[in-house]
């Protein structure tokens, strides 16, 4: 691929090729159990998608109030600007829900800027400089001037070209949708069959009451959860080895803590979270590591049974006593063994979509800055093999 020059690139204020810029409101809604959705931080990743696993629903009678300033639509770029910054996603068809706190939304102006195009440059290194550039420090929290925003330039080729950048890096992320859907039906499948085995008793040859030989224990008869390690993120070395905390991998090193494969529990922070590791693993000390000789996916399904959330508020976080004894059937290993044996296919499927998923965004993130800075000739790239998606 060849570099190419950016003269006839543009730098302009991105005021002027949008059509509008809102912040949300600046407090929070009564929770409520169902409704819109008050879209807030938490639901913006860091690598550009929207997570609505887990969100506040705002009621609606309350909605039109929350929505006064703008009502979210497909197209529209949200952005977090205050505490977490330079998160970004665009509001999908469908969605229906308004801004949270510390969120705002721009509206592009198709006729002047394409908008995914723009979703884009905001994670190339250009805008980066700028944000960091015009980042205010308060007391408590950084944020970013929403009076400002408008004057901060963008990169801007010629419509035709945002566009072909566009859709090769779109082409990326839609691979990893597919996959990352793929993944949810294959860990929902694995969840329905252990309740179909293990709160059901409808395993193979069971008939739907509790047989002889399941006893009434203990958590803690089942496993032990030991404390990870503190490693400082300056202390990691880069490497093979996953550093896991309680939101997941937050890093790697290149010496391991525990040998693999294993499961991870948050302790604190994203409080009794669970995450499997099928390589050798560094666990820090926000996060607990499970020793266990019973079969490790019959485990590690079971312990996506809990809620975890200990009632001693001197003990901040998941406290491990109480734990370890919350109540649980005890199945024969030999059922816990078949059950392993049966949902060990979806884990592998799981495991290679997930790899693939690591691999295309490697690859597009490599793309990206050299993309939205012009330094690559895009009539030059292919898009990425839609069969990977279906490997």
């Amino acid at each position: 691929m060849s570099e190419v020059t950016v003269a006839n690139w543009t730098p302009t204020p991105i005021g002027e090729v949008i059509a509008g810029l809102y912040d949300g409101p600046h407090a929070t809604p009564k929770p409520c159990d169902a409704g819109p959705i008050f879209l807030g931080i938490k639901n913006v990743s860091e690598d550009g998608f929207l997570d609505l696993n887990n969100v506040r629903h705002i009621s609606e009678d309350e909605f039109p109030r929350w929505t006064k300033r703008v009502l979210p639509r497909a197209g529209d770029i949200v952005f977090t600007y205050e505490a977490t910054l330079n998160r970004y996603a665009v509001i999908p068809e469908g969605f229906r829900g308004c801004l949270g706190r510390r969120m705002a939304l721009i509206r592009p102006d198709e006729t002047k800027a394409h908008g995914k195009y723009l979703y884009y440059a905001f994670f190339g290194p250009r805008w980066r400089a700028t944000i960091g550039a015009n980042i205010l420090s308060g007391s408590t929290v950084d944020r970013i001037p929403l009076t400002n925003f408008p004057s901060f330039e963008i990169d801007l080729p010629p419509l035709p070209i945002q566009k072909r950048i566009a859709a090769i890096l779109s082409a990326y992320d839609d691979l990893i949708e597919v996959n990352t859907r793929r993944i949810a039906i294959l860990e929902e499948m694995t969840r329905r069959t252990y309740e179909e085995w293990f709160v059901r008793y409808r395993f193979p040859g069971g008939d739907g009451t509790r047989p002889y030989g399941w006893s009434h224990g203990k958590l803690g008869d089942v496993l032990s959860l030991r404390y990870g390690k503190a490693l400082k993120a300056t202390d990691r070395n880069g490497g093979p080895v996953p550093v896991y905390g309680s939101s997941g991998v937050v890093g790697s090193h290149d010496t391991a803590l525990v040998t693999g494969p294993g499961l991870v529990v948050g302790r604190k922070g994203n409080v009794g979270s669970v995450f499997l590791s099928t390589t050798d693993f560094y666990p820090i000390d926000t996060a607990y590591f499970v020793e266990t000789e019973k079969p490790l996916l019959y485990v590690h399904q079971l312990l996506r049974t809990y809620s975890f959330e200990s009632n001693d508020a001197a003990v901040p976080g998941l406290n491990r006593e109480y734990a370890l004894t919350r109540d649980a059937v005890v199945a024969p290993d030999a059922i816990m063994g078949a059950y392993s044996a049966a949902v060990a296919p979806l884990y592998e499927l799981a495991q290679t979509l997930n790899l693939q998923n690591t691999n295309l965004r490697a690859q597009r993130d490599l793309l990206l800055p050299r993309l939205v800075s012009g330094k690559l000739d895009v009539s030059e790239i292919d898009l990425p093999q839609k069969d990977l998606a279906h490997a």
